[in-house]
């Protein structure tokens, strides 16, 4: 498919976007999701957009179209998630290099679940390097 990725831009989460980016969750493959394991329910969705849990959250447009969203964490990780036609590396290139134009820092970070290599080789091929690897122990899990 072609795009035309001259059309993309950010624009800022608001109430408008609530159900958008419900339903692009909704839509997120589970081998993606490190922060949650269910899907949560609209009103604690709504909740959690409420209580501003980044520090830059955008709605990802091309044309006219809401394609993902971006975000930047209080601790500069980024978090872009793109819905599944959209799902481009040369959008998700696009889309990474006017987030940092926008929010010029000296690093940022990327949490990725150890089994999504797809993304874990796009990362790389941006310039990333692995950091560290995290464990958790979840009570009862042994």
């Amino acid at each position: 498919m072609k795009y035309n990725l001259k059309t993309i831009r950010l624009k800022q989460v608001s109430k408008l976007d609530y159900d958008f980016l419900y339903d692009l969750l909704e839509e997120r493959n589970p081998i993606s999701n490190i922060s949650h394991k269910k899907m949560p329910s609209i009103q604690s969705h709504i909740k959690f957009i409420s209580s501003k849990p980044y520090k830059k959250w955008y709605v990802i447009k091309m044309s006219n179209n809401s394609i993902g969203s971006i975000y930047l964490s209080y601790q500069n990780e980024i978090g872009l998630f793109l819905k599944k036609e959209y799902d481009d590396v040369k959008i998700a290139n696009s889309v990474i290099k006017l987030f940092m134009k926008k929010n010029p820092l000296n690093q940022y970070f990327v949490n990725i679940s150890p089994r999504n290599t797809k993304l874990i080789k796009f990362y790389k091929n941006l310039g990333f390097s692995l950091l560290q690897k995290t464990f958790k122990l979840e009570k009862g899990s042994k």
